[in-house]
C-alpha cells in the first residue's frame, strides 16, 4: 500500500512556498529586508526561514529562479503563433517585459548576491532560443546588423538589464519601459526605427 504525504512534509512545503510568496513582496518593497523581517512578515519564526534558506544570498539565489522559470515562459509565449520574425522578436519583449518589471528590483539585488554570471548562466535557455531567432532573421535579411546572432543575443539581453535599472534609477517610466524595450532592440537589429515602432504599438493594443 502506497504511504500517504506526511502531515508535516505537506506544512513544510506550504512554509517554504509561504516564505517565497511573502520574501519577494518584502524585497520588492524593501530591497534591504532582513531575514527577520521575511520572517515576521510571513508569520513564521525566523528559524523557520533559516531552515527552508541557510542564509539571505539563498533566499535570493531561490527567487531568482523562480523569475528566469517565468522569463522562460514569457519569452516562449511572445514568440507563439506568428511566423514573422520582427513580430516574434518584438513579442517576446513585450512578454518578458511583463515579467521582468515585476522583478527588476529582485535583479539588482541578485547582481549583489548571485552575481551577474549566475543570472546570464540561468537565463542560457532564453538566450540560445533569442540567439536562434536572430540567426533566422540575420539570414533572411530580416534584421540586419555587424554582429553574429551570439553577439547580438548577449547585447539584447544586456539592453533588457539597461533598461530595467534604468526604471529603477526613476529614469524611465515602468508603463513605457517594455515599449520602449521592443523599439529599441528591433533597431538594434537593423529594423527601421518607424517601423519598429508601428509593429509595437499594434501588438501593444
Amino acid at each position: 500500500m502506497t504511504a500517504m504525504t506526511t502531515g508535516p512534509s505537506s506544512r513544510a512545503d506550504a512554509n517554504r512556498r509561504r516564505i517565497l510568496d511573502v520574501a519577494l513582496t518584502e524585497l520588492l518593497r524593501d530591497p534591504d529586508a532582513s531575514m527577520e523581517q521575511i520572517a515576521r512578515a510571513a508569520g513564521v519564526v525566523r528559524r523557520t526561514v533559516y531552515g527552508h534558506f541557510p542564509n539571505r544570498e539563498t533566499l535570493v539565489g531561490t527567487l531568482v529562479d523562480g523569475a528566469v522559470e517565468a522569463v522562460a515562459a514569457a519569452h516562449a509565449a511572445g514568440r507563439e503563433g506568428t511566423e514573422d520574425l520582427a513580430q516574434a522578436l518584438a513579442g517576446s519583449v513585450l512578454a518578458v517585459w511583463e515579467v521582468a518589471d515585476r522583478y527588476r528590483i529582485l535583479v539588482a539585488l541578485a547582481q549583489r548576491s548571485v552575481t551577474v554570471q549566475g543570472i546570464q548562466e540561468r537565463l542560457a535557455p532564453v538566450r540560445a532560443a533569442s540567439t536562434e531567432l536572430l540567426r533566422r532573421g540575420l539570414k533572411e535579411g530580416v534584421f540586419v546588423s555587424p554582429l553574429p546572432a551570439p553577439a547580438l543575443a548577449h547585447v539584447h539581453e544586456q539592453m533588457l538589464f539597461a533598461v530595467m535599472e534604468a526604471v529603477n534609477n526613476g529614469l524611465l517610466a515602468a508603463e513605457e519601459a517594455g515599449r520602449s524595450a521592443a523599439v529599441t532592440m528591433l533597431t538594434a537589429a537593423g529594423v527601421p526605427a518607424s517601423l519598429a515602432t508601428a509593429l509595437v504599438a499594434k501588438l501593444s493594443v
